[in-house]
């Protein structure tokens, strides 16, 4: 309850993850590949291969945060972590087609409980996204949202992907807020873990069900979804 208290005192920013916490990555994506999947007569099940996808995705995003290269961009990593997929999978295709695919991560739509939710911790709070996404995808995906968000920051603004501390700092940089104003809201663990190595304070999201992991950085707060969040902090 301490906790929670200081969270309510100290707390100015709510920042969100994207992908997966604000907008339903697994169903939207499920969605655009079935027809394609059905074209190529692939007998398998389309939700699987997105989560194939999706691991792969996050797989490639943290071995680019470590070559200590110039950041590879999240559409990138998309196109080639689909194309092996599908490659896995035995799927002929071509680049254009999954550059097609990639792209619907533009038009994914926000999880029911979302705005809802979000437009009552917006009169408390500020809103920010922090994404792994590209400026110019989330700029595309900014019309889909139902909400308009204080600040939508990328992660190439710090030039690696979470949960590299260096994102979280340069968020917090650009909101010109300490961390422990910061709230970072994610359905990710990894997120939380994260933002909590930081210093933000965290909540998770948890909408799969899943285990958070006996990490040393454990969230604030845990809740089923956004709503439950607006419920608490409002």
């Amino acid at each position: 309850m301490a906790a929670f208290e200081t969270i309510r005192h100290d707390v100015t920013i709510c920042m969100f993850d994207l992908y997966g916490t604000v907008v339903d990555m697994q169903g939207g994506l499920t969605q655009a590949v079935t027809p394609y999947l059905k074209a190529k007569d692939w007998p398998g099940e389309p939700s699987r291969l997105v989560t194939w996808w999706r691991r792969t995705h996050f797989e490639n995003s943290m071995i680019d945060g470590l070559l200590h290269r110039a950041h590879i961009p999240y559409r990138e990593i998309g196109r080639i972590s689909l194309s092996y997929t599908l490659e896995r999978a035995g799927i002929a295709h071509t680049q254009e087609e999954v550059k097609r695919l990639v792209a619907e991560i533009e038009r994914l739509q926000p999880f029911p409980d979302a705005v809802e939710a979000l437009t009552r911790l917006k009169r408390k709070y500020r809103l920010v996204i922090l994404s792994n996404g590209d400026p110019d995808m989330l700029e595309a995906i900014k019309p889909h949202l139902g909400i308009k968000f204080d600040r939508v920051i990328s992660v190439a603004e710090a030039g690696c992907f979470k949960p590299h501390a260096a994102a979280y700092r340069k968020a917090a940089e650009i909101m010109a807020a300490r961390p422990e104003e910061i709230l970072f809201v994610a359905s990710h663990a990894f997120d939380c873990v994260g933002a909590k190595a930081f210093g933000m304070r965290a909540a998770f999201i948890d909408r799969r069900k899943q285990p958070y992991g006996d990490w040393p950085y454990q969230p604030d707060l845990v809740v089923g979804d956004l709503r439950a969040l607006a419920d608490l902090l409002q």
